[in-house]
């Protein structure tokens, strides 16, 4: 049975307009991402692979402008158009069902904050009511054993808080502060809060992640401040996981390590993950279907076996030759990637392929399912009428 459809991008257009001229980024991009499935997607720096992932949480920013296209995201018997909504629901989707991982981590991290500070901020940003419904399990277990003014304390304690549930603007954070009797349950979430990122660092493996909570981004290794910052992307569990070359600037083993656990992040919170990559080796490793872009359009679609055994598009067959191989010759794709100021027209591949036909320069092919669940955008298998 196919699995349901996550995310749909359809007919995406995005330009750059810069002092050079537009940069057509992304010319009609279609692009299917189904629920549980790690999606690999690849292809030369500058085919517009990570403009596609920022768009799907529609952080497309100026000089950058989206000309075209739907993004539908379904959350239960709901779907969005994620690039028609109001910033406000945006920051409702972003980090509770869509998280980022981005290819730096370092500049995901602000400098100034620690790392428990920097994760306690989605949980109270996205998951306040999970706390506070944990801080209320545990004054209903303490009351049991006070008497006297500390039982008159957590009843109170918990009388504002089944408030804060029933009407969560009722009693803000800020309102807490102002008011000492308030101020305990807040450290009391914070307390949770901690607990809870503790045991999420010792997830992702994390060498005594008490003392890494309360240490600074420069204190980190560049593998530890990934596990951060994918720490930060997982509060939420969200229902898509967006992974920008997460492990471009580490060395081998930390990659492998993260490589690893990202294997493992799927199957235990069933999360759906676009991964944004150029290395092949990778799509091989951790991806279930792979879509490889050229010039701005998604040129083939398959799953990761079919895709390495019967590559279908002259350009992924490049792609596939240019690695370097034992005992094999190594082949590169000739010419140079096209610069998208001035794009070729028809097929942006024609002027480096060694199939190019009449058509390929004239008319720009669709992307169409040839095999089954086997989609190209090539003249070779079919014709425009």
């Amino acid at each position: 049975m196919e699995k349901e459809t996550l995310m749909e991008i359809k007919n995406l257009y995005i330009n750059f307009y810069t002092y050079d001229g537009i940069v057509k980024a992304l010319d009609g991009v279609h692009l299917k991402i189904k629920k549980g499935e790690v999606l690999g997607l690849v292809g030369e720096t500058g085919c517009g692979k990570s403009v596609t992932s920022l768009s799907s949480l529609a952080m497309v920013i100026s000089p950058g402008v989206i000309e075209n296209g739907k993004i539908e995201f379904n959350i239960g018997d709901k779907t969005l158009d994620i690039l028609n909504l109001r910033e406000s629901d945006l920051l409702k989707i972003r980090g509770r069902f869509i998280s980022m991982i981005f290819q730096e981590p370092r500049a995901a991290l602000n400098p100034v904050y620690t790392v428990g500070d920097q994760i306690s901020e989605v949980y109270f940003k996205h998951r306040k009511e999970d706390l506070i419904k944990s801080a209320l399990a545990e004054l209903e277990e303490e009351i049991k054993e006070a008497s006297g003014f500390k039982r008159f304390i957590l009843r109170y304690e918990i009388s504002q808080y089944r408030k804060m549930l029933t009407n969560p603007k009722s009693l803000t954070l800020r309102f807490c502060l102002k008011m000492p009797i308030l101020k305990r349950f807040q450290n009391r979430m914070k307390r949770i809060a901690r607990k809870e990122m503790i045991e999420l660092l010792k997830i992702l493996r994390v060498p005594d992640p008490a003392r890494v909570v309360d240490m600074y981004p420069h204190e980190l290794s560049g593998g530890m401040a990934q596990r951060v910052v994918i720490a930060m992307a997982l509060v939420c569990r969200p229902l898509l996981l967006i992974a920008d070359e997460p492990t471009t600037n580490l060395d081998v083993t930390v990659q492998a390590q993260i490589l690893q656990q990202v294997k493992e992040l799927k199957k235990q919170f069933g999360s759906s993950i676009l991964y944004v990559t150029h290395d092949l080796g990778v799509v091989a490793e951790i991806c279930d279907r792979v879509a490889v872009m050229y010039g701005g359009n998604v040129v083939e679609v398959a799953d990761v076996m079919e895709l390495f055994k019967k590559p279908l598009h002259p350009y992924t067959q490049g792609l596939l030759e240019s690695i370097p191989r034992p005992g094999k010759k190594f082949t590169s794709i000739p010419g140079t990637v096209p610069s998208l100021i001035n794009p070729p027209p028809g097929c942006r591949f024609h002027d480096r392929c060694k199939y190019a036909m009449d058509i390929c320069p004239k008319v720009k092919p669709a992307l169409r399912e040839v095999e089954r669940e086997h989609l190209v955008a090539c003249h070779l298998f079919y014709q425009e009428r």
